[in-house]
């Protein structure tokens, strides 16, 4: 039955949709082949209940195999360190407005790299950076809102809406489904007025920190692999509660580390202690294992050669990999004005597929 399921003939698949044009359970549990006829490019198979099915070869490799999954999504990373300043994946603003091929190149930066900038995106009008990001994909709403316009004076109960120095982290790891990609653009940063009779101040502080965590998961595996093992085993608690009422978990508990079941690759960083909650007992290791891990974690991510400092700057903003790398700041003086969005991760992946590969290619690979 499962094969005169998947008939790919356009009685049995809408041209457009890509969808099933049948009622699977109405097929005869029973059915079987009564003629079978193979060429070079296909083969057409005569059904009991009289339905003839027609199977390219392709079609039929992707189905046998038994990883039938889009292996693309997994490979061509470059891991960085700080040496990444030499080499900074950047676009211009106005070729990715304007062509669906600079979305390509864009998009597929952000999968190789972890991030981009995106450079000579105009920052008097916030508006055209929602645009911007609005090109690659639809902005997630959240507790935060949408699309986000802030200045340092703590609207949301949560550190990024402060000055103070932020460690390298991810975002929602509160969510089931933390935003795949994230962005900020800096439209302003003033600094404080000097008092009197002081020169004006010059140097404000608010450096941003990239760190790429599949990166430092390697060294970690590498240096302390029972280390790797527990922050990959042991499930955590996370949460965000500092607005009434909203307390927002996950639907289970998850680890720093989360491994593709099937592969045994890394799938998503979830690392933020600060909405970290407590350690639970019952784990395949104790607690006392855990916090020795993650103290080895937390100094390889701390490490000089991890770090990418850079001083964002009006014009230039930039979009990153939330599953992947790892933001912090450190501390400032003034206000700070930055404006950006989340953007969910099967939305911005759909949109690198379907900008750097054919149509054809990609559903042959996703649906077969």
């Amino acid at each position: 039955m499962s094969h005169r399921d998947n008939c790919r003939c356009p009685k049995c698949i809408n041209k457009d949709t890509r969808q099933r044009n049948f009622n699977t359970f109405a097929i005869p549990s029973d059915i079987r082949p009564t003629h079978i006829n193979s060429t070079p490019t296909h083969v057409d198979v005569r059904w009991s209940d009289g339905h003839i099915s027609h199977y390219d070869w392709d079609f039929l490799s992707f189905y046998l195999n038994s990883d039938r999954r889009d292996r693309r999504t997994t490979t061509n990373l470059h891991l960085w360190g700080a040496e990444i300043a030499e080499n900074l994946p950047t676009a211009v603003y106005s070729e990715v407005m304007a062509s669906e091929h600079a979305v390509a190149d864009l998009t597929a930066k952000i999968k190789e790299y972890g991030f981009a900038f995106i450079k000579e995106t105009p920052f008097e009008d916030p508006d055209l950076t929602r645009q911007l990001l609005e090109r690659i994909a639809f902005i997630r709403l959240t507790h935060y809102g949408g699309f986000y316009d802030f200045t340092p004076n703590l609207a949301m109960a949560d550190t990024a809406y402060t000055n103070l120095a932020l460690p390298a982290h991810t975002d929602n790891t509160y969510f089931t489904d933390p935003s795949g990609l994230q962005a900020f653009h800096l439209l302003s940063h003033t600094p404080p007025r000097p008092k009197w009779g002081e020169a004006p101040i010059e140097q404000t502080g608010g450096e941003s920190l990239l760190v790429d965590g599949f990166n430092a998961a390697r060294i970690l595996q590498q240096e302390d692999p029972k280390a790797y093992d527990i922050l990959s085993t042991v499930r955590l608690p996370w949460h965000a509660s500092g607005n009434a009422g909203i307390t927002i978990t996950p639907d289970k508990l998850y680890p720093v580390l989360e491994l593709d079941q099937d592969t045994g690759e890394l799938l998503r960083v979830r690392w933020n202690n600060d909405d970290r909650g407590v350690v639970p007992f019952g784990e395949k290791y104790t607690p006392t294992e855990w916090y020795e891990a993650a103290r080895k974690w937390d100094e390889i991510l701390r490490r000089k050669e991890s770090e990418f400092w850079i001083q964002l700057k009006p014009g230039m903003p930039l979009v990153f990999d939330n599953w992947r790398v790892l933001h912090g700041r450190s501390a400032f003086e003034g206000v700070r004005r930055i404006c950006g969005a989340y953007i969910n991760r099967d939305d911005w992946i759909s949109r690198w597929r379907n900008t750097n590969f054919g149509r054809k290619e990609v559903l042959d690979t996703v649906i077969g």
